[in-house]
């Protein structure tokens, strides 16, 4: 079994100074070709799956999918993440399902679309750091809205996103209220608002420090220099994708997505994991409407699936070489969630403000 936590994952990114990709799955496919890809290039890899996901294919066939593909690939240390976790019932139930990691995101309510107030969110991310802590799984925590620099609002994915317009200092987490947060909550990893955004419309123009706050990262990490940040709604949406998504028959207006550099400027800046959804997504329906355009005959959906699968697997590689966690895999030995456990239970992991104190 190769199944390991999200602290010891990105504990050993930032030893080596490499960010990790976290892929968001709902199918088979998704799982089958990110694995192959982590493989061919010996790669750690965060598979994560939001509540919408878990609601589509069922967390019982989910476990035992992650089961499989472990099975297929031992070499490979995989974490196993729930992405937008919106209460406690969603992260314990999520534990139960064999995730090594969940986020509880307390930027919003459990409504997954009102924005929250600071203490709300101290106080719920806190309980499911104690709870997720005892059994050795690790917590991410967000801080700040996730949403739009130049509209002031959300996009809704899988039922999750703010609703309506908020305020522009809501979209930007405060440096100095973050060392607060990590301290009170002592999450594993935090999870920053800088401009970013769920879907393929993040931005109308490529993005600058106007629209992307890249110099949030800096700020927060110069504060928190041993904390793991993670940077969500970061597809890249490549102009590529786009054009074959829209020459095969899909109608996806101009838009930017987060540039590929400037998450590579995030992760020498203390970014450890990286959310990627939106760019697999457009890369199989991509290869879905080439398909069915160029073959209008053709009814059996593996030959529908394969090209899909095999656009995937080519986007899952670029990201693991572009971010450096290609060569990785091999690098780490998997410590067990008990073992995890016991290390949080004497301190050794926590919190993570200054210098780590991890147990040898």
């Amino acid at each position: 079994m190769a199944r390991i936590t999200l602290r010891q994952l990105l504990d050993h990114a930032a030893e080596r100074g490499y960010g990790v990709p976290a892929f968001n799955i709902n199918n088979m496919e998704q799982g089958l070709a990110i694995m192959e890809a982590a493989a061919s290039c010996d790669a750690p890899v965060i598979i994560q799956a939001s509540r919408g996901a878990r609601s589509y294919a069922n967390d019982i066939m989910l476990a035992k999918m992650i089961d499989a593909l472990e099975e297929m690939h031992p070499q490979i240390p995989l974490c196993l993440h729930l992405d937008h976790g919106n209460e406690e019932a969603t992260c314990a139930t999520a534990i139960r399902y064999g995730f090594t990691s969940v986020m509880m995101d307390g930027s919003l309510k459990a409504d997954a679309k009102t924005a929250a107030d600071y203490d709300y969110n101290v106080d719920i991310t806190r309980r499911v750091v104690e709870m997720a802590h005892w059994v050795g799984v690790s917590v991410e925590g967000e801080l700040g809205v996730l949403g739009s620099l130049e509209h002031g609002g959300g996009e809704q994915e899988d039922g999750h996103g703010v609703e309506g317009k908020i305020s522009h200092d809501q979209l930007l987490t405060d440096p100095d209220q973050a060392v607060d947060f990590v301290r009170a909550t002592k999450v594993d990893a935090l999870a920053i608002a800088m401009g970013t955004s769920h879907g393929a419309y993040k931005f109308t123009r490529k993005p600058d420090g106007e629209i992307l706050a890249m110099r949030v990262v800096e700020e927060i990490h110069t504060r928190l220099p041993n904390t793991h940040l993670v940077m969500h709604g970061s597809s890249s949406v490549p102009q590529a994708l786009q054009d074959v998504f829209n020459q095969f028959g899909g109608e996806m207006p101009q838009t930017w997505g987060v540039p590929v550099e400037e998450i590579v400027r995030g992760i020498k800046h203390g970014v450890r994991k990286v959310n990627i959804d939106t760019d697999c997504r457009l890369a199989m329906a991509a290869a879905f409407r080439k398909v069915a355009t160029q073959s209008k005959s053709e009814f059996d959906p593996r030959k529908f699936l394969k090209p899909a699968m095999d656009a995937l697997r080519e986007l899952c590689r670029d990201r693991f070489e572009q971010f450096g966690t290609a060569g990785n895999a091999a690098r780490i030995k998997v410590v067990a969630l008990p073992e995890m456990a016991r290390r949080y239970r004497a301190g050794a992991l926590d919190p993570q403000i200054g210098k780590m104190t991890q147990a040898a």
